[in-house]
């Protein structure tokens, strides 16, 4: 399927977002709206969006914006049809009379409703058309929900679904799940009977907003927006029209009733309290300092969000296993339990009886409340936890060595994993010994070698405690040796005799970063955010991460921009602007593929590899170059955007970036950078404030700025 530029009807908040999208995936778009002012407003609230809609600003460029009068007449030259205006039939039934009429006849056409069959929207369509019309029903926001619904219309082409999907799972990287035509499809129809229970059950156990979101947050495997939150996000206006709109339309549900809106919603409805959009709904920011208020459902007044204290889920919290953690606390006999487990038998009740008429498979319901609504578990995954089951695991290949925090495994024609598994991905001794085994078989066993990470992360960076226990007992000698290591294990890293490609995705921060940096090929996923974030806790990258800046970037006042300010890059094509990844990385957009993807670049690598040498020609500017720096972290200090323990830092930093102490420009070696690098290190961690921060981010998980 060639999809060379798309047309986007309707600029609102979803139109505006899936043009944001294509744009992300390289593919221009043209997005309309009735006039051509919305359309720019809808492009621009996409720009300025929080979280980003766009993966680089440039993004921007690709999305062109006309009315609908001037825009639907030029549709001849797009491949894809998206109309995602209000959800309203009419308006869209309208619309797409008027598209027939000028689209070209093998263009792709595809509505984005939430929940209105495509029966009703496709009635009395010409066959040519009806064969190219389906269901595309993205979730908001369309970058980060991988969640993508695909509904067959009356007549579409099975083929076409197939090429759609593969379009969408390869380009858009979308998780496609196939659904039935029937009322909001599959994630809405369960998402809101979950809701709807969640009402229900808060109703009878009158149960205070603050409590209801504790016990429905990331507690039981659901994102912190929980429950009563996420209708402040998504609009409570919008959560009652998909209620009401369920109600009327599955008139077959045997647990219809439960779609009916609770009074307290309604008073909501009522007041203008809808949520965000509106500055309160069942919250609201008070004050200059913005302080959160919870709203109290039997005054209707606001009062400062309470911290709730429920011993079972105190307990519960330490029980790291999700599965282990819900048979916990549906067994609880207090508040918890007594939430939890009719609204869990409830959910999974629901889902059994529904997925014959909704889904094709029961992974399918699953797949949908993971990816859209992001869920760990769907329903189906939540009974079998319950019921003491384990989880499914997907065996890639053959193990070939393990220890706790990584793993070797034989991915197949010749290529080896390196998998890091440890708590948060931390780069420890385990990692260490791992790195060493798998250089080890990578020369006698393998082809090539990829470094990939399990999770939600690729690495936080190094063990943190391990640092600070050794500065503090002053074990000098042991810290500097541990330092060295690192650095020489990426030098093997990166001049193995074999390709070694870094396969990073989600955060990959400090010592994980530096790990890519020194990777001969990189497969990143699109939502990549690395960054030498060191300073944070007192310190410089010390494993070689100044010294690949500086060889890669050749300006040392960038780097020291980039190190300096900790700069995390918001995608792998900003990482690509920063100079933190090669232009030449390549980018996985669906996480599931990025590891094929690796593979596939790793065994093509084989073929034209040459090991190298450490380098020795390194440009650097010595004493002026550094006087430059020195000069610029001075000023900041004396405006007071920095401490004078940051002062100090960014001296450090500038040495490094500059080569050292030299009268003027010279070539230096890797190893010359590296030993500076540890120096620093070593110096800075032997400081009281520096030893201040790292402990306070090991508590707080937050930086400190002394």
């Amino acid at each position: 399927m060639q999809v060379r530029q798309v047309a986007v009807l309707g600029a609102g908040t979803m139109g505006a977002k899936i043009a944001a999208h294509f744009a992300n995936a390289g593919i221009p778009s043209l997005l309309m709206d009735l006039d051509p002012v919305r359309a720019r407003q809808g492009l621009e609230a996409a720009r300025k969006a929080s979280p980003a809609a766009f993966f680089v600003e440039k993004g921007v460029a690709l999305v062109e914006t006309s009315s609908f009068d001037e825009g639907l007449p030029r549709l001849a030259k797009y491949d894809w049809v998206i109309e995602a205006v209000t959800e309203n039939l009419e308006i869209k039934r309208s619309l797409w009379a008027r598209v027939a009429e000028s689209a070209h006849p093998a263009a792709v056409l595809s509505t984005n409703t939430s929940g209105i069959p495509l029966s009703a929207i496709a009635a009395g369509f010409a066959p040519g058309l009806q064969q190219r019309f389906l269901g595309t029903h993205f979730f908001n926001p369309p970058r980060y929900l991988h969640l993508l619904e695909l509904i067959p219309g009356p007549g579409t082409r099975p083929d076409l679904l197939d090429q759609v999907a593969r379009f969408a799972e390869v380009r858009l990287g979308k998780g496609v799940v196939r659904c039935k035509d029937t009322p909001n499809f599959i994630a809405n129809r369960i998402g809101s009977f979950f809701g709807a229970t969640v009402a229900k059950l808060m109703v009878e156990q009158n149960l205070s907003v603050e409590e209801v979101d504790l016990l429905t947050g990331p507690l039981i495997g659901l994102p912190k927006s929980a429950s009563l939150r996420l209708l402040d996000v998504v609009g409570v206006d919008v959560w009652t029209f998909v209620s009401r709109n369920l109600y009327e339309m599955a008139a077959d549900d045997p647990w219809r009733e439960r779609f009916r809106v609770p009074a307290f919603l309604q008073q909501l409805l009522d007041r203008g309290w809808i949520g965000e959009k509106a500055a309160q709904g069942f919250y609201k920011r008070v004050g200059p300092k913005k302080e959160i208020h919870a709203l109290d459902l039997a005054t209707f007044d606001y009062a400062p969000a309470k911290k709730v204290k429920l011993a079972a889920v105190d307990e519960a919290l330490l029980i790291e296993d999700l599965g282990e953690r819900l048979r916990f606390l549906v067994r609880d006999t207090g508040k918890a339990g007594a939430f939890l487990k009719p609204l869990l038998d409830d959910l999974i009740a629901y889902a059994e009886a529904m997925a014959p008429a909704i889904a094709h498979a029961p992974e399918d319901v699953d797949n949908a409340m993971r990816w859209g609504y992001g869920h760990t578990f769907g329903p189906f995954e939540i009974r079998d936890a319950l019921a003491g089951k384990p989880p499914a695991i997907v065996a890639r290949g053959a193990l070939v060595n393990k220890n706790p925090g990584a793993s070797l495994v034989d991915l197949g024609d010749g290529v080896l994993q390196l998998e890091i598994h440890s708590k948060m991905n931390v780069l420890s001794e385990d990692f260490v010994q791992m790195v060493d085994a798998g250089l080890a078989e990578l020369e006698q066993n393998f082809d090539a070698m990829v470094v990939s990470a399990r999770g939600d992360l690729f690495s936080a960076g190094a063990n943190l405690m391990t640092v600070l226990l050794a500065a503090q007992e002053e074990e000098w000698d042991e810290l500097g040796a541990m330092v060295h290591h690192f650095q020489q294990m990426y030098m093997r890293l990166k001049y193995a005799p074999k390709p070694v490609i870094a396969a990073p995705h989600g955060r990959a921060l400090g010592g994980g970063c530096e790990l890519i940096l020194h990777a001969r090929g990189v497969q990143a996923q699109a939502e990549l955010y690395m960054g030498l974030v060191e300073v944070g806790v007192g310190v410089i990258p010390a494993a070689g991460g100044c010294k690949e800046m500086i060889a890669r970037l050749k300006d040392p006042r960038r780097c020291f921009e980039l190190i300096g300010l900790a700069k995390v890059s918001t995608s792998a094509p900003h990482a690509r602007e920063l100079g933190l990844l090669d232009k030449a990385a390549g980018v996985t957009m669906n996480p599931h593929r990025l590891l094929n993807d690796a593979k596939a670049l790793a065994l093509a690598m084989t073929r034209s590899y040459q090991p190298g040498v450490p380098r020795t020609d390194i440009k650097v500017g010595g004493d002026p170059g550094y006087a430059a720096l020195k000069q610029g972290a001075w000023l900041m200090r004396e405006s007071g955007y920095i401490s004078d323990h940051d002062f100090l830092i960014a001296q450090k930093l500038a040495r490094i970036l500059t080569g050292g102490a030299h009268p003027g420009e010279r070539e230096v070696s890797e190893q010359h950078l590296l030993d500076l690098e540890r120096e620093a290190f070593l110096s800075l961690c032997g400081t009281r404030a520096t030893q201040e921060r790292i402990s306070h981010t090991l508590k707080t998980g937050k930086p400190l700025r002394n």
